[in-house]
């Protein structure tokens, strides 16, 4: 675990980047087939085509720090002092990030790379630590691993609406990664963690980049910060299912120590009194499937008295989900533990008559006043092409829904809309047709949805140019269509709204 010292991060910083220790450089190393091998955790590859240049003594000093901290191999204390010239091995190992083998040798106690992203505020480059994985170990993790960025704080980071906010929260903050993205937008953030030893690496990291609002605490859930509201709440809490027994391990960073999914349940009904008025919180969630009822149905009786924006990405069946995660901490079948593991899961589904479980996201809202006017719980394979994530996507929707919430058809009728630039169409037919038999507006942001139009919908959209307002063209369609104008008005406008919330359309200003 690192060891942050305020005279050593400065000096490491300035290394790193000199190093050239980048996103591109990293990848510049070894082929696109090595680094492919390095995701499915195979490192020989990557390790093989660095080798040669590292036995002639000319391995760069990224290619240095990629062998140590990225493959978790030894390297020499000249090679290191090579790498890291301001910090030297002196301060390597007194940050914590090396110790010493013998005959001059150095081995990694972090693992530490290069982390880029873009998002609303634009694009930037991080260095994160975390607990060295199970390829640099060679053994099945322990209890306490600090995890570094994986594919659901990926998912998160995002998600991140880019709107300002004056306090924001981190629920369950591991590495911290979530923590230092929302302080992009946040005047200051709270971190919390029920693992001292997450904590640790999280300030590590925020230090080692700079960031300095963010406070951490330590505690359970929002036990560290009772009484207190925020404007915004991120959490990538420890939702992952696990036996309540004994000889399953439970690791820190996934596991919540509750019994099915009451830890998410617990999150989303106290999510509610740590929003300040309008304050928003997104977070990522499992659920059960129970005796073949709809397990998002689960999560709206979790939602109550909040605005609700439920997306379920995966829905995996029990077995799947329980191969899943003994593999995910380091166990594979053929080891002594895999079938016992994987039948005290599929015993503890039995027991609550779990048919399936649901991975997916949830933003809730605390209305600013009154009652609650958004509850959408749907399934969406997310498809889009978003450079920043999908947060301003996000954030569109739901001010897309607070204006047509106020908005009567009438209204609507009056507004001029203008059709995204990501939205496509495709039309088929059959040969010799003359009109099509299927028509679908595809979207390339945003979640990358598909919706089957009839032709007058089609027609509709194809006609918001921001020129005339959406009942002009109604009139004008059913005069096409030789229709009435207030029955094809009553079949379009509630498709027009969906269509405006899903980011198809938009209000001309």
């Amino acid at each position: 675990m690192p060891r942050l010292d305020d005279a050593l991060i400065t000096p490491l910083r300035d290394d790193l980047g000199a190093a050239g220790f980048t996103v591109d450089g990293v990848r510049a190393l070894w082929s696109d087939a090595a680094g492919a091998a390095l995701t499915r955790s195979h490192r020989l590859p990557a390790e093989r085509e660095l080798a040669a240049g590292r036995e002639a003594g000319e391995l760069s000093a990224a290619g240095t720090l990629a062998w140590l901290f990225v493959l978790g191999l030894q390297v020499s204390e000249a090679e290191l002092e090579g790498a890291l010239p301001r910090t030297g091995v002196r301060g390597a190992l007194g940050l914590g990030l090396v110790a010493a083998e013998a005959s001059d040798r150095l081995r990694p106690l972090v693992d530490l790379r290069p982390y880029a992203f873009t998002d609303g505020v634009g694009s930037a480059q991080w260095w994160v630590s975390s607990d060295l994985g199970e390829l640099a170990l060679g053994h099945a993790l322990e209890a306490d691993h600090v995890l570094g960025i994986g594919g659901a704080s990926s998912t998160l980071s995002g998600l991140i609406v880019p709107r300002p906010a004056r306090r924001a929260l981190d629920l369950g903050t591991g590495c911290g990664i979530q923590a230092m993205h929302v302080a992009r937008y946040a005047g200051s953030v709270v971190a919390t963690d029920i693992s001292p030893r997450a904590l640790e690496y999280a300030a590590f990291n925020a230090a080692l980049n700079g960031i300095g609002n963010i406070e951490f605490l330590l505690g359970s859930l929002f036990d560290p910060v009772a009484g207190e509201r925020f404007d915004h709440i991120v959490s990538n809490p420890p939702f992952v299912i696990t036996p309540r027994v004994e000889e399953v391990p439970e690791y820190e960073y996934r596991d919540g120590g509750f019994a099915g999914d009451e830890l998410v349940e617990r999150v989303v009904r106290e999510t509610g009194a740590h929003l300040e008025p309008g304050g928003i919180a997104q977070l990522l969630g499992n659920w059960e499937y129970r005796a073949g009822a709809d397990g998002l149905d689960r999560v709206r009786r979790w939602t109550e008295g909040l605005d609700a924006w439920v997306v379920e990405r995966e829905l995996q069946d029990a077995p799947q989900y329980a191969e899943t995660w003994i593999r995910d901490g380091g166990t594979r079948p053929g080891d002594a533990a895999y079938e016992r593991w994987y039948a005290a899961w599929l015993d503890d589904f039995a027991r609550r008559d779990v048919d399936y479980v649901g991975f997916g996201y949830l933003t809730l809202r605390r209305p600013a006043d009154g009652a609650p006017t958004l509850a959408r719980f749907e399934q969406v394979e997310t498809s889009g092409a978003n450079e920043a994530g999908l947060g301003a996507h996000l954030d569109g929707a739901l001010a897309a829904h607070d204006r047509l919430a106020g908005m009567t058809d009438a209204a609507l009728s009056a507004a001029r809309l203008v059709v995204s630039r990501d939205v496509t169409e495709e039309r088929h037919s059959w040969p010799g047709d003359e009109n099509p038999t299927v028509i679908v507006l595809h979207q390339g942001g945003g979640f990358g949805r598909a919706v089957q139009a009839d032709p007058a919908l089609a027609g509709f959209v194809g006609a918001c140019d921001g020129e005339l307002a959406a009942g002009q063209i109604v009139d004008a369609l059913a005069t096409i269509f030789e229709v009435d104008a207030g029955e094809l008005g009553a079949q379009l406008l509630p498709a027009v709204r969906e269509l405006v919330f899903t980011g198809f359309l938009g209000f001309a200003e």
